[in-house]
């Protein structure tokens, strides 16, 4: 029997189609769209498709109606399978809905096309900064700020580096002592303080007595700065591991403690900062994953080298220092070099805290990668701090912030002193290379404190996470970082002046 013909069918349409819908109409019509396709959903011998009333899933229901009009693909749907499709009198507005983009839905929408956008967006135009800047100045990249003939003559710097694993086993050496009781805990930690200590100072005193490149001094402070992270959170976990140990002694109870050289070996290579004996670990090393991660590392690396060289250099040697002269040129200044300064830094963060810190825990199975957080989410600057470097998060908390707290320290207190030792090793990783102690990353580190106190305030006072967000972009990217440069740049520039 035809469709057009099912007495069934022409009264669902009587009931679904009349001259006018009232609002109690209007709530009723799903249920009368199920009536009516009770009466529809009976296909004759033929295999015709079946027309089915318009609910809120217009167009996938008529999609489905017209994939469904034959048993074959190629089956052309008839008219009849149309009629009931769209009809006029059924209601297009059945429900109260808001814009995609207003105030009340647009965080509950998937902005993957506009991020998209933004992405074409960005690579169109700085390829076209890129084409017109090499088109004014030509290629202003040389190898001499990386690599030089001085740069071959530091080997000073070079032959520091390689004794530097001296300390761990000074540090090993002096656990083993303990472990046996043939020192006493005082004597171990006046060990342990000397021991590294020593190993911050002694490249520091290297890399001032000789004129090194500023690369080289940089990274062998933040080798320097990592054994001596290393070298406290040994000492530290394994003084309370043995307070654990005699506890257990004392009440019974079983706690082991014992002292590796392969355990600190391993730790040593890590790529963590907090001791532990027994780390998770991954079942296999993926060889070809570590290839593309090695050639992403390279290709970035090169990024941030031309735009240091291309963008960065020419602007700050043609710059004033900014706390003196003209302050709206000092302003310009800082807002030009903060758009290339961010794209560096932004490389930097991914060369280091994804690729190779993911490559190096692949390489050594390391398991625990959670290397930072959704930082550039931060709401407050608090957060940033505690998102951005979860190595140095996990040390500052485990040895710095939670001891203090247990020792009785007030909470504003402890955070103080968390970002007093963060300062001093910022300062020391950029003053002693440029051989320049003005105290710029010192300060610029201990003021995000005062902005930790401001963004929590707005936080809480407008419940809303942009507020908090924006500032931390806008003092830390777009005002403190090109601000450093400018102030380091001419500092250093002075000194090689009077030097020579």
């Amino acid at each position: 029997m035809a469709i057009s013909q099912s007495p069934g069918i022409l009264e669902s349409t009587e009931t679904v189609i009349g001259t006018s819908h009232s609002d109690s109409e209007l709530n009723l019509f799903p249920l009368r769209r199920r009536t009516s396709t009770a009466g529809i959903q009976s296909p004759d011998a033929d295999g015709s498709g079946n027309g089915e009333a318009v609910d809120d899933r217009d167009r996938v229901e008529s999609s489905n109606l017209m994939s469904n009009a034959g048993e074959n693909a190629n089956e052309v749907p008839s008219s009849s399978d149309i009629r009931f499709t769209y009809r006029p009198s059924v209601p297009a507005h059945r429900r109260i809905k808001e814009s995609p983009l207003s105030s009340d839905a647009i965080f509950k929408q998937s902005h993957a096309g506009l991020f998209n956008l933004c992405i074409v967006v960005l690579v169109a135009v700085n390829s076209r900064l890129i084409i017109e800047n090499l088109m004014k100045y030509g290629w202003l990249i040389r190898s001499g700020f990386w690599f030089s003939s001085r740069s071959l003559s530091d080997w000073p710097l070079f032959m520091c580096c390689l004794t530097l694993p001296v300390f761990p086993l000074a540090a090993l050496a002096v656990e083993k002592l303990v472990h046996l009781n043939y020192i006493s805990e005082p004597v171990v930690f006046f060990l342990h303080v000397i021991i590294s200590t020593t190993a911050v100072l002694y490249p520091v005193i290297v890399i001032l007595r000789c004129d090194s490149a500023f690369l080289s001094g940089v990274a062998l402070m933040l080798f320097a700065c990592i054994v001596w992270l290393k070298l406290v959170s040994y000492a530290h976990t394994n003084y309370d591991m043995r307070a654990l140990a005699k506890s257990a002694e004392k009440g019974n109870a079983k706690h082991s403690y014992d002292v590796s050289f392969k355990s600190l070996v391993y730790f040593m290579v890590a790529p963590t900062l907090c001791y532990q004996t027994r780390y998770p670990r991954t079942p296999a090393v993926r060889k070809s994953w570590v290839v593309r991660q090695f050639i992403k590392l390279i290709i970035f690396t090169g990024v941030m080298g031309f735009i240091i060289e291309q963008y960065i250099n020419p602007i700050v040697q043609n710059s004033q220092h900014p706390l003196k002269g003209n302050l709206l040129y000092a302003i310009e200044r800082v807002l030009k070099l903060s758009v290339p300064i961010l794209y560096v830094w932004l490389c930097m963060f991914y060369c280091f805290f994804h690729l190779w810190l993911n490559i190096l825990a692949e390489l050594l199975r390391f398991g625990d990668r959670e290397f930072y957080r959704d930082w550039w989410n931060a709401k407050t600057v608090e957060e940033y701090w505690r998102m951005w470097n979860m190595p140095v998060h996990k040390w500052m908390v485990r040895h710095i912030y939670f001891p203090c707290l247990r020792n009785g320290i007030p909470k504003g207190v402890a955070i103080i002193i968390s970002f007093l030792v963060s300062a001093v090793f910022h300062e020391l990783c950029v003053a002693v290379p440029c051989h320049i102690f003005k105290l710029w990353a010192f300060i610029g580190i201990m003021f995000q404190v005062p902005l930790v106190l401001i963004t929590n305030y707005l936080q809480s006072k407008f419940r809303s996470s942009m507020v908090g967000n924006m500032i931390f972009w806008f003092f830390f990217c777009i005002l403190g970082q090109p601000m450093c440069v400018l102030l380091y740049y001419h500092d250093l520039m002075n000194r090689k002046g009077k030097a020579d």
